[in-house]
């Protein structure tokens, strides 16, 4: 025969709900010892029927689990408690970041020139003059890289100026070392150049066979 399912109700025959509750019992107390020895778990049950009798299990001691149990709870408590305080906290902070960044969103619109008809004439005069100095702020920053970059660029300038000197002397030092290093003998010895031939130097060239009884002519170059 197929038991039918439980339904999960109080039972209203009396008879039928202390059997049930006797049966249940036992098995809920050997369940919790099955539990501690299987398990090595500390365990504590406490059981009261409907007509108020106790009933109880222990795997130690009923008071030193209760004990703990007690100390157990006070500190989830504790810990509970502040973690509450700190949402609380948190909550706190966060919604008066948020009426922070809308006011810096208000602020914002109001020097790009928008959302102003609302405003006094006060309140125009604060935004004017906070223009005002964030314009010469903005200007002296301005001024102070012009003249920072037109001194490195004094200093470049210097640099290569003396880079230039520098080659300009090597150069001078190469063309003269070569005359230098000559001997006195090589130094007389100047190369045939054209243009500075004399005109005036006779040499004698003969073209064909000279003859005799006849007189030499030299022939100027």
């Amino acid at each position: 025969m197929v038991r039918g399912k439980t339904q999960m109700r109080r039972i209203e025959n009396a008879t039928s709900r202390q059997v049930t509750f006797s049966k249940r019992r036992n098995g809920l107390l050997k369940k919790a010892f099955e539990l501690s020895v299987l398990c090595d778990a500390e365990v504590a049950l406490i059981v009261f029927s409907p007509r108020g009798k106790l009933y109880e299990f222990a795997s130690s001691s009923m008071h030193k689990t209760i004990d703990r149990y007690e100390r157990h709870a006070k500190d989830v408590s504790i810990t509970n408690k502040t973690v509450e305080q700190n949402v609380q906290q948190w909550k706190f902070e966060a919604a008066h970041m948020a009426k922070k960044i809308e006011h810096l969103e208000v602020s914002k619109r109001k020097l790009l020139g928008e959302s102003l008809g609302s405003c006094p004439i006060e309140e125009l005069q604060q935004i004017e003059s906070q223009l005002e100095r964030s314009l010469s702020s903005i200007r002296a920053r301005k001024t102070q890289l012009f003249t920072e970059q037109i001194q490195q660029l004094k200093e470049k300038e210097r640099f290569l100026t003396e880079e230039n000197a520098i080659l300009s002397k090597k150069a001078n030092d190469l063309s003269v070392q070569p005359l230098q290093q000559l001997s006195p003998t090589q130094k007389e010895i100047v190369p045939y150049d054209d243009e500075t031939q004399d005109p005036e130097v006779e040499t004698e060239l003969f073209i064909g066979r000279p003859e005799r009884g006849k007189t030499r002519y030299p022939m100027k170059a």
